[in-house]
């Protein structure tokens, strides 16, 4: 009797704790702030079971060096202040973020993930991360483009290399 008094009273006091936890401020919110216990782990089981529900499973063509020229120029326009250019530091946009945009041309980016699933992302965006949605924004093709060359960023050519290295905001 006392165990399930116990289960009945822990069933209604966690939550009620947890709310109070948010209520009074005492979550932290700010980017500057160390994570909640367990937040990564929690927004990436939603965020992977829901990629995995819906990505694309193949790209609709395959990138031709005009697609990935393309892809440069809006990766450069719509992506870069917050995932960086080609052999660039972290811009002051990236680094005032959290969670911190990953550096999609830097060491692994995004090159081991499927296109499908960078598309996705692209697409829909990232709730709580500053990732926003550019499936209003881009076109499919667009975002097509995009995710075929960050798939393939560790075998660009010189050509495209060249739109990425460029500075954002040149002197």
């Amino acid at each position: 009797m006392r165990f399930l008094a116990g289960f009945i009273l822990g069933l209604i006091l966690v939550p009620i704790m947890v709310y109070f936890y948010f209520r009074f401020g005492y979550a932290p919110v700010a980017t500057a702030a160390s994570p909640i216990p367990f937040e990564r782990r929690l927004a990436h089981l939603g965020l992977d079971a829901r990629i995995e529900k819906e990505a694309p499973k193949s790209a609709p063509f395959q990138a031709s060096d005009a697609d990935l020229e393309n892809a440069a120029h809006s990766y450069r326009d719509h992506c870069a202040v917050c995932h960086g250019i080609m052999d660039g530091e972290k811009t002051p946009t990236a680094k005032g973020m959290y969670p911190e945009p990953p550096q999609l041309l830097h060491g692994k980016g995004v090159t081991d993930d499927p296109p499908g699933e960078t598309y996705w992302k692209v697409a829909n965006g990232i709730r709580l991360t500053g990732m926003p949605a550019y499936g209003h924004t881009l076109s499919d093709h667009e975002i097509w483009q995009i995710s075929l060359m960050l798939a393939g960023a560790d075998k660009l050519s010189a050509q495209v290399q060249s739109i990425l290295k460029q500075p954002l905001h040149p002197d």
